[in-house]
C-alpha cells in the first residue's frame, strides 16, 4: 500500500502572487528578487512552428551537446531537476543521507519520503555563526541534531549518501572538486553515492565535478534555468554512469522535453559567445550586489547570481521592503535574506532605496 502521508509544503522564491495578495500592491509594481535566476536570460530565437505540430525527438543529440558543454561523457535530459529529485530516490539503495539543513528545500522530503533517514548538516557560514544554535534548539532530540560537514575531516562512518548543492543555495557555500570527490570515494567505499545540484555552476565552471561523472557513485545535476534564464523551458540534465543513465532513462519514459524547449535549450548551449559575456556581466553584477549589502551593514556571501544575508531581523526587513514593492527570499531555519540580481538600473536604485528605509 503506498504511503500517501502528506508532507509539509516547500516554500520556493518567485511566489510573487503570495505578495500580491498580501500587501494590496498590483504586480507590475513589484521588483521580485525572491529567486537566483538571470533576469537577462538567453534571447529566445526564432522557433520553428513545425515543431508545435509533431513529437519531440528524443534522438535529436542535445543530451550529445550537454554532455559536451558539461563536459561530462553521458547526459540524460529531464524536465525540470524536481523530475531527477523525484526519480533518484527510488534508484539509490537505502541508508542514511547527509542534507544541508539549509538548502534547496525539495530533497530532504522527497528522500524522507522515500523511506531514507535524512540526516542533516551545517556547513561553512551558517555553522560558523549558528551552528550552535541550532544544535541546542534541537538537544532534546539527538537524531534531530545536525552534524557538522568540514572539508578537512572524514564523512560521518555511519553515512551512505551524501547530498551537495553546490554552490550552495542560499549561502553561496562552494565546496571544491578536491573535497567532493573525496567524499566520492568515501561514500563508494560504503557502496554509496554522492549527489552534486550543481544548478548554478554556469557561472564558475572550472569548479565543477562533472568531468569525473564516468565513474560510480557520483551523480551530478545541471539546470538550464539559473544561469541561462529559462526557467520556464523545465530542462536539466543528470550527469552520471551509462548504468546509471540507463535505468533513469527508462523510468523517465519518452518525449519528456517539448520540441520548442529543445530547440531553445541546443541554441543555448551552442552559443558560447553569449556564455562568455554572461560570466563576465553577472561576476560584475554578483559583486555589486554583495558591496550593495555590505554598505547597509548586511554581510553577504554571495555568487553571480544571489547574495545572502544573516539577520535575526530576516522577517520585519523582508516585510518592510515588501511593503516598498521590493520582494526577497526568507529563510526561517537560519533568519535570512537571499537577494536575487535586479535587473536594471532603476531596481537597484529601488533596492538600495529600499534596504536604507527597512534598516533605518
Amino acid at each position: 500500500m503506498l504511503n500517501l502521508k502528506p508532507h509539509a509544503p516547500v516554500y520556493h522564491g518567485g511566489n510573487l502572487g503570495e505578495a500580491v495578495r498580501r500587501y494590496g500592491i498590483g504586480r507590475e509594481n513589484w521588483i521580485d528578487l525572491s529567486t537566483g535566476i538571470n533576469p537577462h536570460g538567453y534571447p529566445v530565437p526564432a522557433i520553428d512552428p513545425g515543431l508545435w505540430l509533431r513529437l519531440p525527438d528524443d534522438d535529436d543529440g542535445l543530451e550529445q551537446l550537454a554532455a559536451s558543454y558539461y563536459g561530462a561523457a553521458l547526459a540524460l535530459a529531464v524536465p525540470g531537476t524536481q523530475a531527477a529529485i523525484r526519480m533518484l530516490p527510488d534508484f539509490l539503495p537505502q541508508g542514511p543521507i547527509g542534507i544541508s539543513r539549509l538548502t534547496y528545500g525539495e530533497y530532504a522530503p522527497a528522500f524522507a519520503r522515500a523511506g531514507f533517514q535524512v540526516e542533516h548538516f551545517v556547513s561553512g557560514p551558517a555553522a560558523d555563526t549558528t551552528g550552535n544554535t541550532v544544535l541546542k534548539r534541537n538537544a532534546d532530540d539527538a537524531s534531530a541534531r545536525p552534524f557538522l560537514l568540514r572539508a578537512d575531516q572524514p564523512l560521518p562512518s555511519h553515512l551512505k549518501h551524501l547530498l551537495i548543492v553546490n554552490p550552495n543555495n542560499p549561502t553561496a557555500e562552494m565546496f571544491s572538486p578536491e573535497t567532493l570527490l573525496g567524499w566520492q570515494r568515501q561514500l563508494y567505499e560504503r557502496g554509496g553515492t554522492l549527489i552534486v545540484d550543481e544548478a548554478f555552476m554556469d557561472a564558475s565552471p572550472e569548479a565543477s565535478i562533472a568531468g569525473h561523472t564516468g565513474v560510480e557513485g557520483l551523480i551530478v545535476l545541471r539546470s538550464i534555468g539559473k544561469f541561462f534564464g529559462l526557467a520556464g523551458a523545465r530542462t536539466s540534465f543528470v550527469l552520471a554512469n551509462e548504468a546509471c543513465l540507463n535505468t533513469l532513462r527508462a523510468w523517465r519514459g519518452p518525449w519528456s522535453l517539448s520540441g520548442p524547449a529543445r530547440a531553445v535549450v541546443r541554441a543555448a548551449l551552442l552559443d558560447t559567445v553569449w556564455q562568455h559575456r554572461t560570466r563576465t556581466d553577472l561576476a560584475a553584477a554578483g559583486m555589486r550586489l554583495g558591496d550593495l549589502l555590505q554598505s547597509h551593514g548586511l554581510s553577504a556571501p554571495h555568487t553571480g547570481m544571489y547574495a545572502w544575508a544573516q539577520d535575526r531581523r530576516a522577517e520585519v526587513l523582508q516585510d518592510k521592503m515588501a511593503r516598498l514593492g521590493v520582494w526577497v527570499r526568507r529563510f526561517e531555519v537560519i533568519p535570512s535574506l537571499r537577494f536575487g540580481l535586479p535587473a536594471d538600473e532603476a531596481a537597484w536604485i529601488r533596492l538600495s532605496d529600499a534596504l536604507r528605509r527597512a534598516l533605518a
